[in-house]
């Protein structure tokens, strides 16, 4: 479906019974992690409806950028979309990580993910990507995706599970229509209402910092290298994007934040110049600036009959390190994954047996990065002394360690759990 005919599609049909479903699955949220799972199912022989509020020149206008580590990459090239993506995001060859200004720095390069000097590795460590860079080369995917409908703008108003598949009511150009599925998966975001509605809950905490976002155009080159440094406020990232321009994400106590935000440009520059340094010359604003909250967030259960959350909706993390968008699209593939072997042996796609394989697979893992973005942003967020010195060791066994260090960058990089199976097949 040509993304000009979005806001003209047909209303779904209306179903009387659960002996005829109009999809195998519907996916409700029509974001990046969403289009993934979408995109991935492309061959599966499935029935697909892929349901998304927001018209899409509203989604297409959000402001984001996102690391996209190397797992993500592998994945997207395995559904047949990285081609289209590469020309538009940029490639860091290195990592500089270090606790603010204190000496010890740790240097990641690609050669510290290889076991031994034999392995074939890569140049790269990850890539920085606009929201936009990665939303429309999988949209324009999906138009080659002839089992997938997207339906757009349609708001989901109510679901109604039964014992062989679920109702949905939709909210079409104003007219209520109904369609049903074997299984609904919610990518709807951290604020999910299918995950409400379904009665699942959650478990976490709001950090005691609030994240502020800003592009910005430094007078010398950012040279493809991304810097993270941990400052006693909060973590401080600078990611290259192209054009010679970066992205920050800087995390602050909400009060600082909030006086960080309320700046001026000149005044923003002056104190962002403090804190990024003179190493890449005089910075440029581009663009406003936004600031969020910052919290951590795991579900109790990623599925229910009927029903699996992905992506923010089943989770979310403290952003130090950009793992948040890489756990969503190991989510969809992974399901992905699940879904295409449970129909090849004949399995009800939306019952509980079939989902906890989805489950076990992605809660275990999640909740591993959920525990290591917690801890690096725990402890070097303060200035208490043996937890300085602790840390500063912690840096020197990093850099100095090959094994814990390529285990570190494995793990920062998604390509320390079980990857998917149409992963393994692209390398």
């Amino acid at each position: 479906m040509a993304l000009e005919q979005l806001s003209q599609i047909s209303p779904p049909q209306v179903t009387t019974s659960h002996n005829s479903f109009d999809y195998d699955l519907a996916i409700v949220g029509g974001g990046i992690v969403g289009l993934t799972l979408a995109c991935a199912l492309k061959n599966s022989g499935l029935k697909v409806a892929l349901i998304e509020a927001k018209p899409y020149s509203v989604a297409a206008m959000k402001g984001q950028a996102y690391a996209v580590h190397m797992s993500s990459r592998l994945i997207l090239s395995a559904i047949g979309v990285w081609e289209r993506i590469l020309p538009g995001i940029e490639a860091f060859h290195q990592v500089k990580l270090s606790d603010a200004d204190r000496p010890g720095v740790v240097e990641f390069y690609p050669k510290d993910l290889l076991r031994t000097p034999k392995d074939s590795g890569t140049e790269v460590i990850g890539y920085v990507a606009e929201h936009q860079a990665l939303l429309a080369p999988l949209q324009e995917f999906l138009q080659e995706c002839s089992n997938v409908e997207y339906l757009c703008p349609v708001e989901v108003v109510g679901t109604q599970v039964q014992a062989h598949g679920v109702d949905i009511t939709l909210n079409v150009a104003g007219e209520s229509r109904q369609i049903c599925t074997k299984l609904l998966v919610a990518a709807d975001g951290a604020r999910s209402r299918i995950r409400q509605s379904a009665g699942i809950k959650t478990w976490g905490w709001q950090y005691w910092q609030s994240c502020i976002v800003a592009f910005v155009k430094p007078e010398k080159s950012h040279n493809n290298t991304a810097y993270e440094k941990f400052w006693s406020s909060g973590p401080f990232a600078i990611l290259p994007l192209p054009g010679n321009r970066c992205r920050i994400v800087w995390t602050a106590p909400h009060a600082e934040a909030k006086a960080l935000l309320a700046l001026d440009d000149a005044q923003f520059l002056a104190e962002l110049t403090r804190r990024y340094g003179t190493q890449m010359g005089k910075l440029q604003l581009e663009g406003d600036r936004f600031m969020f909250p910052v919290q951590l967030m795991q579900s109790d259960r990623y599925v229910v009959p009927r029903l699996a959350l992905v992506g923010d909706a089943a989770h979310c993390c403290h952003p130090v390190g950009g793992q948040g968008l890489n756990l969503g699209i190991r989510d969809a593939a992974a399901l992905a994954e699940v879904l295409q072997t449970a129909r090849r042996q004949g399995e009800d796609l939306g019952s509980l047996q079939v989902l906890k394989r989805y489950e076990r697979w992605r809660k275990r893992e999640n909740s591993v990065v959920l525990g290591f973005t917690d801890l690096l942003d725990r402890s070097f967020s303060n200035n208490y002394l043996p937890v300085a010195i602790a840390r500063q060791f912690a840096l020197w066994i990093l850099q100095h360690v090959p094994p814990i260090k390529r285990y570190a960058l494995q793990l920062m990089t998604g390509l320390g759990g079980r990857l998917p199976r149409l992963t393994v097949t692209s390398e």
